[in-house]
């Protein structure tokens, strides 16, 4: 059975950092694009950051950019997003998906990722 499994939501406050990481199962992630997305309470669910399937190329929203990172575990079914300096605009439920042999698309289209996990609740609150 193909899986993505998310962990490491929590709630955290202002200024932390938090590392999500997604794990796979029933298939390996190399040579899969990789990417998270968030969803805020009434709001659409929206791209955070991707990295190709050949790592060649990767695409960060603007909230994102020197704030969160995503990589691959050493193994080939984990997964990363690493975020810092958290702000409570950051609460939202963040899922990660996987593409064979995808890329990268500017914005990450949702309809580019066919394996999805059901998402980690991130909190950022004082």
């Amino acid at each position: 059975q193909v899986q993505l499994v998310e962990s490491g939501g929590d709630s955290v406050q202002p200024g932390d950092s938090l590392r999500l990481s997604c794990a796979a199962s029933g298939f390996s992630l190399k040579q899969h694009a990789i990417a998270w997305f968030r969803q805020a309470p009434g709001k659409e669910r929206e791209g955070v950051a991707c990295l190709s399937s050949s790592d060649a190329s990767s695409w960060s929203a603007g909230f994102a950019k020197g704030r969160f990172t995503v990589s691959r575990g050493s193994g080939e079914n984990t997964m990363f997003l690493q975020m810092t300096r958290l702000r409570p605009d950051d609460t939202a439920r963040y899922y990660c998906a996987a593409e064979y042999l995808g890329g990268c698309r500017r914005g990450i289209p949702e309809g580019d990722f066919d394996n999805w996990g059901q998402g980690t609740q991130v909190t950022v609150s004082s």
